[in-house]
């Protein structure tokens, strides 16, 4: 079993950065891929971006794209997700989630609690 643990969080307002982190204890997460989604009021749960076990492979949904970095540091068992140049509509809880294979879809066999991220206009 893999724990996910998201922080981080929190309200910005808009154009400023909020750092997430999603932390992983009972395995280690270089086996993983990982992904961030998000689900805000009303909506359905929605990819944001994943990265592969290594690294070298990242994707992004168009919306957040020269907006948003995911990265990890296995050594700390640790996925990150850099947000800039936030908008209101980044507006929601935000969770992070591991799997063996890679995909943009919510096919992840792991998730987090999710944490909430409010952007003010």
């Amino acid at each position: 079993q893999v724990q996910l643990v998201e922080s981080g969080g929190g309200l910005v307002q808009a154009g400023g950065s909020l750092r997430l982190s999603c932390t992983a204890s009972g395995r280690t997460l270089s086996s993983y891929a990982m992904g961030w989604f998000r689900q805000a009021p009303g909506k359905e749960r929605e990819f944001v971006a994943a990265i592969n076990f290594s690294g070298e492979g990242i994707y992004y949904t168009d919306s957040v794209k020269g907006r948003f970095t995911i990265s990890r540091d296995n050594a700390k068992n640790t996925v990150y997700l850099q947000m800039n140049s936030l908008k209101p509509e980044d507006t929601a809880v935000y969770y992070c989630a591991a799997d063996f294979y890679l995909s943009t879809g919510s096919d992840y066999d792991y998730w987090g609690q999710g944490i909430q991220v409010t952007v003010s206009s």
